[in-house]
Order: structure tokens, then sequence, then C-alpha cells
């Protein structure tokens, strides 16, 4: 059967328009906005995480020694300045004496003339009872009277007295002085530990009351990184917990420490909690006091549950799920979410279960009616 030559023409043309629709639905299906959008996917995992919180720490002496007079006084000399490593005992200063020398002159004399007045009483008491004993031997031979005896053993009695006043004033005087040698050995401002100066807050010639600080020395031995964490996620901060921590200037390598305490007093404004992080060995090079460091704590192991990383959570008006794939086709699936490690691994608490794939990374951003393939990696997506 022979068709007329426009008819021809027209399922010929018709053919065409048929190849090119179907070329370009298969175009479109395959590389164009209804192509299946490359996915990434993985599986439920079951294991044990080790959390850890992080926070913001500053570097804190744990022992600060305010070193000033216990006396009001002028400073005559200060040794030290700060920078200064200091050792304990080393004489950091010393204050005026002013007429502290003079009074301990006038009290070693003052000694000498209890001594002899000791010495004197002494003699006396000596006299009078050797004058008693020969008195006390007449009375019998009737070469005295009982008058005269009496009045010897009053005599006595007094010098017995003059010696015990004599001897008291004696160690009177000899305290007064060892109280102005203490004094004159407090006028020194001595270094109580080994440690640093920070604070030189006076110059010769200053006057200081008592308690005024002239120097202010950390204990070097002793720093830690006063630290604060979120108290939502602080749960199980514990002391003896194994600690890792980047001071700001040091940001090649990080310090290994524990929590030594964690404060019963939280920040009720930040809703902070407040841990106490030390060295496990004292620093080779000593940090700035104040110094920012961010620390790092590793909570005990938890035990096994299902885990998936935090790079496949999605949040769909503002609830956390996952693309689940189900007979092919992704299906957005509401969990409740766990702890969670530095490795990026995310415990699920409900929602999935081990074994159940799960869409990691997609090329574009997925609906319930997305088509997706899946492959290995995405190239400027997955790593």
């Amino acid at each position: 059967m022979k068709f007329p030559h426009l008819q021809r023409r027209t399922l010929a043309l018709l053919a065409v328009i048929t190849l090119l629709l179907t070329l370009f639905t298969y175009i479109a299906l395959q590389s164009g906005p209804l192509a299946p959008i490359v996915v990434t996917v993985t599986t439920v995992e079951s294991r044990s995480i080790v959390p850890a919180l992080s926070g913001i720490g500053t570097v804190q002496a744990r022992y600060t020694y305010k070193i000033g007079p216990i006396l009001p006084g002028r400073v005559k000399h200060l040794n030290v300045d700060v920078g200064d490593v200091v050792k304990a005992g080393q004489v950091l200063g010393e204050m005026d004496p002013v007429d502290l020398n003079d009074r301990i002159h006038a009290q070693e004399a003052a000694i000498k003339s209890a001594e002899a007045d000791l010495h004197q009483a002494q003699a006396r008491q000596h006299h009078a009872q050797a004058q008693l004993k020969r008195y006390e031997k007449l009375l019998p031979a009737h070469g005295t009277s009982e008058e005269s005896v009496a009045i010897k053993r009053e005599e006595l009695a007094v010098t017995k007295a003059a010696t015990v006043a004599a001897r008291e004033n004696l160690g009177r005087t000899r305290a007064n002085l060892q109280a102005l040698h203490t004094q004159r050995n407090d006028l020194k401002l001595i270094a109580p530990v080994t440690g640093l100066v920070t604070i030189r807050a006076v110059d010769p010639g200053t006057t200081l009351v008592t308690g005024q600080p002239a120097v202010e020395i950390i204990d070097t031995a002793h720093l830690w990184i006063d630290t604060r964490f979120d108290q939502i996620n602080a749960e199980g901060l514990t002391p003896g917990l194994p600690a890792q921590f980047i001071l700001r200037s040091q940001q090649t390598g990080s310090i290994t420490g524990q929590v030594l305490r964690v404060e019963p007093l939280a920040d009720t404004v930040t809703e902070e909690t407040l841990a106490k992080i030390t060295f496990a060995m004292p620093p080779s090079q000593l940090p700035p006091v104040g110094e920012l460091a961010e620390v790092t704590v590793y909570l005990p192991k938890l035990p096994i549950t299902p885990t998936i990383p935090n790079a496949a959570i999605r949040n769909e008006d503002g609830v956390p799920g996952v693309w689940k794939l189900v007979d092919g086709k992704p299906e957005f699936t509401r969990i409740k979410l766990g702890r969670a490690d530095l490795n990026g691994h995310v415990q699920i608490k409900h929602g999935l279960a081990a074994g159940d794939q799960f869409i990691v990374y997609s090329e574009k951003t997925l609906t319930a009616f997305s088509r997706v393939s899946i492959a290995k990696r995405i190239p400027g997506v997955s790593p």
C-alpha cells in the first residue's frame, strides 16, 4: 500500500518528533531536573562511643602569695621585678627599720641592767640567808633575841621576793628583745615558695599599711585551667577524667591533663558548669596566667547502642531525622538523639535500629518524591 507523498512526510515528521521526545525524556530522567539524585548510603551500626565535652578555660595559678609587711612601714628596697623566678626562702626586699635598731640596742642595755639587778638581789638573798643561820645558832645560847631572829627571817623573805622580781624582770626584758628581733626579721620580705613574680605593686620609699602586698608570687608548679562547660552536656563530668587542652599560644600540639574537681557552684547566668583541669606534667614553657585554652574532657565509655554519623542528620520543621531507604526510596524518619563523640558518631535512642540503611550525603536536597542513585562517593560533597 502506497501513502501519498504528503502523508509520508507527516509520518516521518511524527517519527522524528517521537524520537526527540523520547530522547528528551531520557535525558531529563537521567541527567536533567528529573534525574535521580546521587546519594551515599550506609547502615546503622551498634557500637560503644566515648563522649567528650568541649569548653573554654583560662590558665590560673592554684596558689598565689601576696607578700607584704605585718606592720606599717616604708619600703627600704626591693630585689625582684615582674617575671623573676624566685626560690623558697629568698629575700625579696626589706622594710625600713626606722628606729627599730635603736630600740634593740636600748633593750640589750636594759637586759644588762636587769642581769646586774638580779645578781645584786641574789647576793642580798645569800647574805640574808647566812645572817639568819648565824642568828638561829646564837639563839639557843642566848646570844640574841627572838625578835632579832624574826627580823632576819623577814629580811630573807624580802630578798627572796626581790630576787624573784629581778628574775621576772630579766625574763620580760629578754622577751621584749626577742620580740624586737622577730619584728626586725619580719621586715624582710621572704618568698614562701619557689615561684614567679607576677606583680610588683610598690617601689622603694612607698609607705605600706599592715597587710598591703608589695610583691605577688604564683606557684609555677601548681597551675590549672579554670574551664567552663555547657550544663546541657555536662552529665558524667567527675574528677579524675582525662583531658586535653590546646593553649592559644601553642597551637602546634595538645597538652594532657585531668579533671581535678568540679565546682559545686555553677554559673547561673551563663548556665555553665565550672571545673578545674590540672596539667599531667608541669609545662616546660610557662604559659601566661589568664591565657585562653581549648579544653576537651573525655567522659566514661557508654554502653553499646545504635549509632550513625552526625553528617546524616537532617532537620525538617525543627525535628531531627534521617532519610531512610525503604524499598529503594527515601523516607524521612524522625529520630531521638543521644550522646556524641569527637569522631562524629551519634547515639540513636529511638527511630532507627541496627542494620537500617539510610542516606549520609546527597547531591541535592531530598524530598519524599525524589529518585535516588547510590554511589560510593559524591565528588565535592562526601569525604
